[in-house]
């Protein structure tokens, strides 16, 4: 089995094509562990040249609300009042550690999404 290190995007598409093929190989035999080795390379590669942010904690907050029909209200027992409800929403609080906790543990927000920095609205003198 020979495996060379992907160091240009030619290296890592010809990876991808060659995953493509081996995709189906059987448990155990020498292709798998063609395929397991190639992964990782691919996936070390994809880490550095390929990286893709984690999305701005607010902008992922929405969007769980949007997917799951959330009313502001019911972010009530993860974030408090109403009150404080929009002004995080508005990005004139944020996010505090005890919210980020209730916020992964009853709605299944990564939290490593939540702990990311995000920009507050500025105040207006």
């Amino acid at each position: 089995m020979t495996i060379k290190p992907i160091r240009t995007e030619a290296d890592y598409q010809q990876a991808l094509a060659e995953i493509g093929q081996l995709w189906n190989a059987p448990a155990g035999s020498p292709e798998a562990d063609r395929l397991d080795v190639l992964f990782t390379l691919v996936a070390a590669y994809e880490a550095e040249h390929h990286a893709i942010d984690l999305p701005d904690p607010l902008a992922m907050l929405e969007h769980v609300m949007e997917s799951r029909g959330l009313t502001h209200e019911q972010l009530e027992p993860y974030i408090g009042s109403a009150h404080l409800v929009a002004a995080v929403l508005n990005r004139q609080r944020p996010l505090t550690l005890a919210m980020i906790r209730r916020l992964h543990r009853g709605l299944g927000i990564p939290a490593d999404v939540l702990i990311e920095p995000y920009e507050l609205a500025r105040r207006r003198a």
